[in-house]
């Protein structure tokens, strides 16, 4: 079984099957010069699966979804899309992917690559947020930089 780390604990522990498509998502966005974050919260109550921000300063945001009943216990996507200039779904070649809804873009990946089928719609964030958003995703990235580093010295900061 594939393993992720995590910063919280700073161990590495057995990588969910959605965490095996967002590794193979942040690679492809990351050979596009994209950087990219996992499990990122833009505001309270929102966790999305990958932040991407892109060269020119855009946003995007990836759910990752692993089966039907997955995608389909997801009540909280829509909230997403005031967060990001495009959004995705990224899913495995098995899945159904007509239950995605089309006006969102599609990437089908594994945990090794990925590629994007459908791009999503564009749909510009205010410049306010978009500020918040990149300078949290710096933080953000900066901690769990740190946090291999010296995972001691945050878990308290994580708790």
């Amino acid at each position: 079984m594939t393993s992720v780390f995590d910063p919280r604990t700073g161990q590495h522990v057995d990588a969910q099957p959605g965490q095996i498509l967002a590794r193979g998502v942040c690679r492809h966005l990351a050979s596009h010069g994209f950087s990219v974050i996992e499990e990122f919260v833009p505001d309270r109550g929102l966790r999305v699966d990958v932040m991407a921000l892109g060269p020119k300063g855009e946003i995007w945001i990836v759910e990752c979804k692993s089966s039907r009943a997955d995608f389909q216990s997801d009540q909280k996507w829509e909230g997403y899309l005031e967060w990001c200039d495009r959004y995705f779904w990224a899913v495995d070649l098995d899945f159904p992917s007509e239950l995605l809804p089309i006006e969102t873009g599609l990437i089908i990946a594994d945990g090794y690559d990925a590629e994007i089928v459908r791009m999503a719609p564009e749909d510009k964030l205010a410049a306010a947020r978009r500020n918040k958003l990149i300078r949290k995703f710096a933080m953000h990235a900066a901690r769990r930089l740190h946090a291999l580093r010296d995972p001691e010295a945050l878990l308290s900061a994580w708790a």
